[in-house]
């Protein structure tokens, strides 16, 4: 029989972050013997890193080069994809099952997990309504578990998994839904995604006094969960995606390129929206690197130039650099930009804030061409409790049958405070992994080194229960 195992992803979780409000997590890391350096692909994001860590290749092989891209064919940007089939190598799964037709496992929100193949999935999926409502679902596999699930539990807190509003109670639902789904299959393979601290690291920065209380928090969650598969004899593994660094300078790609006369736009009722087919050139702009897209070989150089010459861009990688990042893939930008240290690429390309697509203040992760972290703030101009009031109000509306924008979310983007996506060479500030494995002491691996990790516990059977 294989060894059952548990891969607990505590999202943001960096050395640095291990200390007194974290005393769960910091005997754990002794109990394994210490903690080992992740070094992250480029770009540093979860889509990415999570599918090298699931399929130990590149994303120049399993063809996740960011969370977002722009699809050449469909002349569309596209965010957060669910579909398991844009994961173009096996997954852990497929490997373990190669190996042993027995193994099973668990999707608890990793990413890309809707028709994976994993035995069981929980996913976030929201229900879109006609009248503009979303309201808080999950879509799960077998389906009728998603009822089971939230016949127990309640709804999945969707506005409480990403937005203003997001904090410990996403992570916690998703790990009381963790150890109902274990104790029901008993899957061979255990993936659980802990995203508290990807919010408050975004919102606050490493340095702030108050992640001392979010680190006790998802420190909780964590030990509940280690006692939980403790007691049924399942090997835990903690891994995170990567570290955020303190940040504080939005840099404006699409404003320059724009300015430089590469960026088209349409206007609609009086608003700026980006016309990625008539651009000549434009960045898909993703935390602290961006895929940039020229629709003619000939402007390559001349974009090129303008992006390193911004203030805030590290280094601009061709097809060269590309290939050497091991990041050549189609979906891949002509172009990849990297921010200097303290820096992060934020999407807008209008100039005069009443030109904003309506969309700009709301949470909309899938219509917005780029990542948005100002998503996490309530708009500092709308006077508390007047925020709250209008969300109220605005949900009113919407359970009236009238639609409505909930546009409580700002445009100053000098709010956000930590970012990821470099690949850093500090380990404190690194992403990590703890696993109790005497048989190997290496201090550093890379991310796509987790399948290999992984699937020699599943097939280590002399510790297992």
């Amino acid at each position: 029989m294989p060894r059952p195992i548990a891969i607990l992803n505590v999202v943001g979780l960096t050395p640095s972050l291990l200390g007194t409000a974290t005393p769960s997590l910091v005997s754990f890391a002794r109990r394994c013997g210490g903690i080992r350096s992740i070094v992250p692909d480029l770009p540093a994001v979860t889509s990415s890193v999570q599918a090298s860590m699931l399929t130990g290749t590149r994303p120049n092989e399993h063809g996740i080069v960011g969370n977002g891209w722009f699809d050449r064919s469909l002349g569309e940007v596209q965010f957060w994809k669910q579909s398991g089939k844009l994961v173009e190598r096996p997954r852990l799964w497929d490997l373990a099952r190669a190996r042993d037709p027995g193994v099973t496992c668990a999707n608890l929100f990793w990413w890309h997990a809707m028709g994976s193949g994993a035995a069981v999935t929980v996913t976030p999926r929201p229900i879109y309504c006609a009248d503009g409502r979303k309201l808080p679902d999950v879509w799960t596999d077998p389906a009728d578990w998603r009822d089971a699930l939230q016949g127990e539990l309640g709804p999945f807190p969707l506005f409480h998994f990403w937005g203003p509003l997001a904090d410990i109670r996403s992570t916690d639902w998703i790990a009381r839904a963790t150890m109902m789904t274990v104790a029901k299959f008993e899957p061979t393979i255990s993936l659980v995604y802990l995203p508290h601290l990807d919010y408050a690291l975004q919102r606050s920065g490493p340095n702030d006094p108050s992640l001392q209380r979010e680190l006790k928090a998802i420190d909780g969650v964590f030990d509940a969960l280690l006692k939980f598969f403790d007691n049924r004899g399942i090997q835990v593994m903690v891994v995170s995606e990567y570290g955020i660094t303190e940040v504080s300078r939005p840099v404006h790609l699409n404003r320059v390129l724009r300015a430089a006369g590469f960026l088209s736009v349409r206007r609609e009722l009086g608003r700026e929206i980006l016309d990625p087919i008539a651009s000549r050139a434009f960045a898909v702009c993703d935390h602290q690197v961006a895929h940039v897209y020229a629709a003619r070989n000939e402007d390559r150089a001349p974009v090129r130039a303008v992006i390193e010459a911004i203030d805030g861009v590290e280094m601009v990688l061709g097809d060269h650099g590309k290939a050497a990042e091991k990041l050549d893939h189609a979906r891949s930008g002509d172009l990849v930009a990297v921010a200097a240290p303290g820096s992060w690429f934020a999407y807008p390309w209008w100039q005069d804030d009443s030109r904003a697509p309506d969309f700009a203040r709301t949470v909309d992760i899938h219509r917005k061409p780029g990542y948005d972290p100002c998503e996490l703030f309530l708009d500092p101009a709308i006077a508390f409790p007047g925020a709250r009031a209008r969300i109220a109000w605005r949900l009113l509306q919407r359970k009236l049958g009238l639609r409505a924008l909930l546009d409580v979310i700002p445009l100053d983007e000098s709010l956000v405070r930590g970012s990821h996506g470099r690949v850093e060479k500090a380990h404190a500030i690194r992403p990590l992994m703890m696993v109790d494995d005497p048989d190997h002491d290496d201090l550093e691996i890379h991310s796509s080194d987790v399948a290999a990790f992984a699937l020699r516990l599943v097939s280590d059977q002399r510790n297992a229960h």
